[in-house]
């Protein structure tokens, strides 16, 4: 291996190091007490180093978001490649809903750099990035399918995306009662999905 090759390898994996901290971090106290001279601290480089790969705080978001779509995408598929073959297109949409929702409850600080925060990423535009893309492309595989004729299939799964993220949002934030959780995932399918 060249010196070239071992400096590149080891450059990206402090690269990882600082997204892994920066990432454990907000889960742990919320994406306020992320900042460089903590994520120094904690990774035991200089704050300098870590300027080096991120330019702050933003791009270190946009970096944890590009890693956080791609386990979503990952997440719905698996969902909606293991429901029942029986429960046809409606239990596949059952299942993304509730793969959606369950990654938003488990990695809630990933989910706000995906979603809420300004990791400077580029949104529903030609310079998205890809992780970006796929994790929409992922919902679209099983929500197009269930779109209705003469229905954009883009627009029904950012409507059905839309419902889904105001499900977690609120849910997280103690806006809709726990209780009926499974019951508002019912009612979402059931109106939206005309199979």
């Amino acid at each position: 291996m060249s010196v070239q090759e071992r400096k590149e390898r080891e450059r990206a994996a402090r690269e990882r190091l600082i997204v892994a901290t920066a990432r454990e971090l907000a889960e742990e106290q919320g994406w306020d007490a992320v900042t460089t001279r903590r994520l120094a601290e904690r990774i035991e480089y200089s704050q300098p180093v870590l300027y080096s790969h991120f330019r702050g705080k933003r791009e270190i978001i946009g970096a944890v978001a590009l890693e956080g779509a791609a386990e979503l995408a990952a997440a719905v598929r698996s969902a909606t490649s293991a429901a029942p073959t029986a429960d046809g297109p409606r239990g596949r949409v059952a299942a993304l809903a509730h793969a959606y929702l369950d990654f938003a409850a488990r990695h809630p600080a990933v989910y706000d750099a995906l979603f809420q925060l300004d990791g400077g990423l580029a949104y529903a535009r030609e310079d998205t990035p890809a992780p970006l893309k796929d994790a929409f492309a992922s919902l679209l595989e099983t929500l197009a399918e269930v779109a209705g004729d003469g229905v954009d299939p883009g627009a029904f799964t950012e409507t059905f995306w839309a419902a889904l993220h105001g499900l977690a949002t609120l849910t997280r934030a103690g806006r809709l009662p726990p209780e009926y959780a499974a019951s508002r995932v019912e009612l979402l399918v059931d109106r939206l999905v005309r199979v």
